[in-house]
């Protein structure tokens, strides 16, 4: 059985296509002894010619554009975190300590290093925060006070002085005889590929035994507790 080529259109005549589709001939090979159309052949021609003609003049899907104002995600780790850790008062207290900074200690008893809260002798109650400024001026390396201000719950004292790895920040929170306070190192310090920072609160226990001591202050501590 010989075949031959016939140059087909691929739409019936009722159909107006635009030009774009019309560029697009469907050559199709039949056998010579075919060439007579019967009703069921022309069905099936009319069926893949259309369906030709809807490929062909479909839009393309448009892949996704992310959004210019979308933040790629980025993974949270104990690094990243220690990055930015906030300060000042959270619902009118002292801070706890992060649990990821080691060189921290805190009154706050949600604290992971909890400290007692410092008492104020009747006889230093007059100018108490003025005293408290006075008292890390001269005991600390490179104090600089950064803010003193009255709140709702107390008078707030916030200092930077010198670290051990960097500044470490002191924040204190005067209401009656009563001072809380966090002292805690800004710059924490991890090695490769340890996620557990180096360091402890000695440090910054030591720090405030200097200033209450200056002050003639009292607190309690574990030790006279025992």
């Amino acid at each position: 059985m010989s075949l031959r080529a016939h140059y087909l259109s691929p739409f019936p005549s009722q159909f107006k296509l635009s030009s774009c589709v019309r560029n697009f001939p469907l050559v199709l090979i039949r056998p010579c002894n075919s060439l007579k159309p019967n009703a069921n052949s022309s069905v099936l021609n009319n069926l893949l010619s259309l369906s030709l003609a809807l490929a062909l003049t479909s839009p393309l899907p448009s892949p996704a554009i992310p959004s210019p104002n979308s933040q790629p995600f980025l993974p949270t780790t104990p690094f990243s975190q220690s990055k930015n850790l906030p300060t000042g008062l959270e619902n009118g207290k002292i801070r706890p300590c992060p649990s990821i900074n080691p060189g921290c200690v805190s009154t706050n008893p949600q604290s992971s290093s909890f400290a007692f809260p410092v008492t104020i002798p009747e006889s230093g109650l007059e100018n108490a925060i003025q005293k408290l400024q006075e008292a890390i001026m001269e005991t600390q390396k490179n104090a600089k006070i950064q803010v003193v201000e009255d709140t709702p719950d107390g008078q707030y004292l916030q200092a930077e002085v010198d670290g051990g790895f960097g500044r470490d920040v002191l924040e204190f929170l005067i209401k009656g005889d009563v001072v809380a306070y966090r002292c805690m190192a800004t710059k924490v310090t991890y090695i490769y590929p340890f996620t557990t920072a180096l360091g402890d609160s000695k440090g910054q226990e030591d720090r405030m035994r200097k200033i209450i001591e200056q002050l003639g202050w009292s607190a309690p501590s574990f030790d006279s507790v025992d």
